[in-house]
């Protein structure tokens, strides 16, 4: 059996303070899994896909991607997409999709190239100043699986996809995961038409994923077993509105639902009572925590 594609063990990390964002936690993915990243904002889910793809230094980690510390090592065969590049002034400029893709050697790789491109509805002629946000994502996702990988990082970069492109999307990395036995971890909120998408799903709630269910098992995620027997028994006394519901839906939605309930009753709360996010109490914590010598809050 070969080793996991993600292998995390015991990983804390923060930005100061008394309080980390990610807690001793510990979980793996298997070569060629596509496990979905689930939890509420704040959670840890972007800070922990930044860490996998070696853009950030963590001390004595046991972190460990396609067999390699992604940050001593290198990041090779690792691609993150996140939601940051298509907010890049830089990529508002007027520069033609075609430039962008020679300067990423769309020449390597031309028959991957033209398959995104047609996957992704983008026409080489745009110039990125005049396109939309949503054209703007489906570049940056062109340009981004253009190179093969073997570990591919997604966070949240699928939200401004209309629901057709998304889906041929989702079906080409499926395919990548079943033929070249690449690897996919994805965090999203967004939970339409991924039923029979994953083949994993890891819960991360305060830092820590307390949960990795294996949908390649028969008994692997009792949860989804539940809920699919739930919704069928529900189906005729509530009516439709549970069919429309997925039973993945219907089990993160539950997790996300406790989660929420949780940190309402435990919460940090600011002087209008309200339950701060995770990234506020780090704001707070960099005014006593922070450096004193630029004293950046004064």
């Amino acid at each position: 059996m070969s080793d996991p594609a993600v292998q995390v063990s015991n990983l804390t990390f923060g930005f100061g303070g008394p309080s980390p964002i990610l807690k001793d936690l510990s979980f793996s993915v298997p070569r060629g899994g596509r496990c979905l990243l689930v939890g509420a904002n704040g959670a840890g889910k972007s800070t922990l896909l930044t860490i996998l793809a070696g853009k950030r230094l963590v001390k004595n980690s046991g972190v460990r991607v396609i067999g390699k510390n992604p940050f001593d090592d290198g990041a090779q065969n690792i691609t993150y997409l996140g939601t940051e590049w298509a907010h890049n002034p830089i990529v508002r400029r007027d520069v033609p999709v075609s430039r962008l893709l020679r300067s990423l050697g769309a020449q390597r790789y031309p028959d991957r190239c033209a398959e995104l491109l047609e996957i992704m509805d983008v026409d080489p002629d745009w110039h990125m100043h005049e396109v939309s946000d949503g054209q703007r994502r489906r570049v940056q996702i062109v340009l981004g699986l253009m190179e093969p990988w073997e570990l591919l990082l997604l966070d949240e970069v699928t939200v401004d996809l209309d629901v057709l492109v998304r889906a041929e999307l989702l079906s080409f990395l499926r395919k990548e995961t079943e033929t070249r036995n690449a690897t996919i971890l994805y965090a999203t909120h967004i939970f339409d038409g991924l039923g029979g998408w994953p083949t994993h799903v890891a819960h991360i709630v305060d830092g820590v994923v307390d949960v990795v269910r294996d949908l390649t098992s028969p008994s692997g995620f009792p949860e989804l077993t539940e809920a699919k027997r739930t919704r069928m028994e529900q189906a005729g006394a509530v009516g439709a509105s549970v069919l429309d519901n997925s039973p993945l839906l219907m089990v993160v939605e539950k997790w996300l639902r406790d989660d929420s309930s949780r940190i309402r009753k435990e919460g940090r709360r600011n002087q209008e009572g309200k339950v701060m996010t995770k990234w506020e109490i780090l704001s707070e914590n960099m005014k006593e925590y922070g450096d004193k010598f630029y004293n950046y809050w004064n």
